[in-house]
């Protein structure tokens, strides 16, 4: 580790391959004393500024971002919370270990790769995680892997728990949410930690059996074949599994066939029921399977959030939290996520983004971990969100290091010639997230009008012929386009965006979860909210849908007005993350790739080179912005409180200067 100016860099020796990365494991680690100093630092400016702090970590996937995150939250602890041996600390490792086996999995370029990103501190240790890589629970990509958490299921359960869970004789090979991606596993690795998360379940106060039950539905899901029959109704291939998933969720198999097969339309007031197709079935199949899981992991992430802990005089970083903030905070923020920016906005943006950050009075000190770059082969809509985010940070990054301590001089008056010349990723961020004109915008009017696939590619291409951001790849695809980020050139395929950005499940299917139809509480609590307003009116169900994943409101169908999308729910949180963060001082943490094998000791130049130079624009070529901070160190004290500062030393020195002309 060493620093560069502000900025603390972090390279991944790939020491500890294999490490689950939770706080508990990384306990007989060597603390990093760069990291101290990251954290010694927040604190002291935070309890003398009353600031609120953020440490954000940055870098591609595979960098080591988790891992120092976890080095970063012992060493808080040990600084500000109480230490290791607090209620408090052994709840957050205990949330931690449980959220890393839902939350990770075997990706291209990582073993352990995070799929969620997480945001938290020690304000009651309260965790907020978003969870978007949500087709991996049924469709990893080739050599990829599914959740760790289902492989470890499978090598610790033990004969008894097999049989009451109906996954006798199931291994990866014969499940097919998980034989699609790399079947290879460690078993005794997995079985140790399946024990340990077992363990955290019980710290928690979570029930083991309705998690693994649940999980355990998702998994048999995945063997429940669609086809179309000779009849008006569907035919199942999987019979055994459907009935064992019914077992398994408290329902009648009955009920659920018709859940999954049938659909309610609202036709101008008149509701009419339909059978559905094998492929509409196996769709909602697959929904079904990503609800559960997500919903699962959002009901552990509020159970671990609910826990009486002990206090702090620290805070949170949420991309929940903090909604009523101050204007210019959201103009900033806007203008942080460039949805709609315009080149003429941007220095007003920024004196709103320097306004907001004087005026925070929450102090909180928060650590997050973001997701970073991807370009697996093929990418689909969750990379591109992915990516999206990793820009936004990094734009985050150039406007706090490059532009926000010269705004700041100028709008305090003060002479300030510096130019800073570096790469600029907004046009990139336009490209994708812009008003009307974006690539996200566009997919959510193809969803609304049904359009397919090759009509959204063709309309993208249509409006951003002449943008340099986007390229044709080679050979030309009709569900195909590239996108230049600021990390590297990556190709998206379109194929499935359309029916990933709906992310839906139909009333007909939410409605077997009622407490009437289902004697599985758990089952019934994770459709809590959709279920008390689907049972609001007489009618159900009655053609409306919800959301797969949870949203801090319910989403609902009203017949005309559809649910918020995937990408839209995304601009929604990344923007609430975005008007928190204006409101902190942040702390930046790169981490780097050493290697692209996870080869422990090895330095793969090419890799570091790329990593280093895409992440740090221009840092290593002219020094501009290294000269450019050494100019601006002098005055990056905010001059109104240097002004009460000195007033208050003046005054001093004044009584101390007339003490000693009275005295001679």
């Amino acid at each position: 580790m060493t620093n560069v100016g502000p900025i603390l860099l972090s390279v991944n020796p790939y020491h500890d391959v294999g490490n689950p990365l939770t706080l508990t494991s990384t306990r007989g680690v060597a603390l990093s004393p760069k990291l101290l100093k990251v954290v010694q630092e927040a604190v002291r400016q935070q309890s003398e500024t009353g600031y609120p702090q953020a440490i954000i970590l940055s870098g591609t996937s595979g960098s080591g971002k988790t891992y120092a995150s976890m080095l970063l939250l012992r060493q808080l602890f040990d600084v500000a919370g109480g230490g290791p041996e607090t209620d408090a600390f052994k709840h957050l490792a205990a949330a931690f270990t449980v959220l890393r086996s839902l939350g990770s999995a075997k990706t291209a370029t990582n073993s352990e790769s995070s799929r969620i990103v997480t945001d938290g501190a020690l304000y009651r240790t309260k965790i907020h995680c978003y969870f978007l890589d949500q087709t991996r629970v049924i469709r990893p990509l080739p050599n990829e892997k599914n959740y760790h958490i289902f492989y470890q299921m499978l090598a610790g359960l033990t004969q008894d728990e097999r049989v009451k869970l109906n996954l006798e004789g199931y291994s990866p090979h014969n499940l097919k949410y998980l034989q699609c991606g790399d079947t290879r596993q460690d078993e005794a690795e997995d079985a140790a930690r399946f024990q340990a998360w077992k363990a955290c379940l019980g710290v928690l106060g979570i029930p083991f059996l309705d998690v693994v039950r649940v999980l355990a539905a998702v998994l048999l899901l995945g063997n429940v074949q669609f086809v179309d029959g000779q009849g008006l109704e569907v035919d199942v291939k999987g019979d055994v599994e459907l009935k064992a998933v019914a077992n398994l969720l408290g329902v009648s198999n009955v009920a659920l066939f018709r859940g999954l097969t049938y659909r309610t339309h609202n036709a101008r007031g008149q509701l009419v029921k339909s059978v559905c197709d094998a492929n509409m079935s196996n769709m909602t199949r697959d929904s079904l399977a990503k609800a559960l899981y997500c919903r699962t992991v959002a009901t552990i992430v509020r159970r671990a959030n609910s826990l009486k802990r002990l206090g702090s005089t620290l805070g949170t970083l949420s991309s929940d939290s903090n909604e009523s903030v101050h204007n210019q905070a959201e103009v900033a923020s806007q203008h942080a996520s460039t949805i709609g920016t315009a080149g003429s906005k941007s220095s007003k943006s920024m004196t709103a983004l320097n306004n907001a950050v004087r005026h925070a009075t929450d102090g909180f000190i928060g650590i997050l971990d973001m997701f970073g770059f991807e370009d697996p082969k093929p990418s689909q809509l969750e990379h591109l969100c992915i990516n999206l985010c990793a820009e936004t940070m990094q734009h985050f990054y150039n406007t706090h290091i490059f532009k926000s301590s010269i705004e700041s001089c100028r709008d305090e008056g003060i002479h300030c010639e510096v130019e800073v010349d570096y790469v600029d990723n907004v046009p990139c961020i336009d490209l994708i997230s812009s008003l009307r004109t974006g690539l996200l915008s566009m997919l959510d009017v193809e969803c609304s009008i049904r359009g397919t696939a090759e009509s959204y590619i063709a309309k993208v291409k249509v409006q951003h012929k002449q943008n340099p951001r986007l390229f044709e790849p080679k050979p030309l695809e009709p569900r195909t386009f590239g996108i230049q980020h600021f990390a590297g050139r990556v190709v998206y395929d379109a194929s499935d965006f359309l029916d990933t950005n709906k992310d839906v499940v139909p009333d007909d299917l939410v409605a077997v979860f009622h407490k009437h139809m289902c004697n599985f509480g758990f089952a019934t609590h994770l459709f809590g909210s959709e279920l008390k307003a689907l049972y609001s009116v007489e009618t159900v169900p009655r053609g409306v849908s919800f959301r797969i994943s949870p949203t801090s409101h319910t989403d609902l169908l009203n017949g005309d007005e559809p649910v918020s999308t995937l990408t839209q729910d995304f601009h929604t949180r990344l923007d609430n993350l975005l008007r928190t963060l204006v409101h902190a001082r942040p702390h930046f943490v790169r981490c780097l790739r050493s290697n692209s094998a996870e080869t422990p000791g090895r330095f793969d130049r090419g890799t570091f080179n790329v990593s280093t130079l895409s992440a740090l624009p221009e840092m290593f070529g002219t020094g501009e912005p290294i000269k450019t901070q050494k100019q601006l160190s002098q005055i990056s004290v905010h001059a109104h409180a240097f002004d009460e500062t000195c007033l208050l030393y003046s005054q001093k020195l004044a009584d101390n200067f007339v003490d000693l002309c009275e005295e001679s």
